[in-house]
């Protein structure tokens, strides 16, 4: 049983001496800044723009009838009788509250667009990052960007130009 145990210890420091032997390559990239150098991205952003405008023209259109319709009820409240005036505020009322819930929905509709257009082009870079990673046997590749990285030294390769060439930039 002793000998079981000295031979235990000595394995384990001889396999610890092995790993620390190895050289240990870690990498790191600014996903953030590489997002902004592909076509794809500037693509998306043109479509989301696009997406926009079309949300805020029904919105000016809505907001427009609103402000129609309070300048009306304000230039004629004092002459107008008790019943059409609590229908008025009780229209305008529901002017705004749909077009709160318009700019609810526009915000969501923004939202999932925004989510459909870059996810293909998050997937495409972590792939491109995978296969650097593969290829040029990193352990680990930090993306800077995220602000989780608080130290990284000259020995940590910038995996970027990597990265680039995979994605054909």
């Amino acid at each position: 049983m002793n000998s079981f145990k000295v031979l235990s210890i000595v394995s384990l420091f001889l396999f610890s001496g092995l790993i620390t032997a190895q050289e240990l390559k870690f990498g790191h990239i600014n996903i953030q800044e590489l997002i902004v150098e592909l076509p794809a991205k500037k693509e998306a952003d043109q479509k989301l723009q696009s997406e926009a405008q079309v949300l805020q023209a029904r919105m000016q259109k809505m907001s427009e009838e609103h402000e129609s319709k309070f300048k009306e009820y304000l230039a004629e409240r004092e002459t107008m009788p008790e019943l059409i005036r609590a229908t008025m505020e009780k229209e305008i009322q529901d002017i705004e509250q749909r077009l709160q819930n318009y700019q609810n929905m526009a915000q969501q509709t923004l939202f999932k667009k925004e989510q459909e257009l870059y996810q293909p082009i998050l997937e495409k870079i972590q792939k491109a990052i995978d296969a650097v990673g593969q290829e040029k046997g990193f352990i680990y590749i930090f993306d800077l960007s995220s602000q989780v990285v608080l130290y990284h030294s000259e020995k940590s390769v910038d995996c970027t130009p990597f990265v680039k060439a995979q994605l054909g930039l």
